[in-house]
């Protein structure tokens, strides 16, 4: 489990703890790569729409699967600015929950006063 402070620099971070993670048990370069993508884009919708302080992730596996969990504790919110830099045109993320949809076999939101739980689970 990883708790980091809400800011663009956690997402990298998150990342790069994902990856090292899958790395370390040997997942093949399609799962590390499913991984990235959902984690980016995961912790890119806290950074930019809940308002949480915080944000934590939270990995587990088993033979099949691996879940990976990120909980905020705020409240949804639109972005203060539209995309225009750049570099966000070839980001990794930010392309919308469609993205962790289509890496994962399932995934959930739940949203509740105390903050948003996503799930997604990647086949192994």
């Amino acid at each position: 489990m990883a708790a980091l402070q809400t800011s663009p620099h956690a997402v990298s971070r998150l990342r790069r703890l994902a990856r090292a993670v899958a790395r370390g048990r040997g997942l093949s370069a399609a799962a590390q790569e499913a991984l990235a993508v959902i984690v980016s884009e995961l912790a890119t919708n806290v950074v930019l729409h809940s308002g949480s302080a915080d944000l934590t992730m939270m990995l587990q596996s088993d033979d099949a699967t691996l879940t990976v969990s990120v909980r905020d504790r705020g409240r949804w919110r639109e972005r203060p600015s539209p995309r225009c830099e750049e570099a966000d045109m070839d980001a990794e993320f930010g392309r919308g929950l469609a993205l962790v949809d289509a890496y994962s076999v399932d995934s959930t939101v739940r949203s509740s006063d105390e903050g948003t739980l996503v799930r997604a689970v990647i086949a192994l």
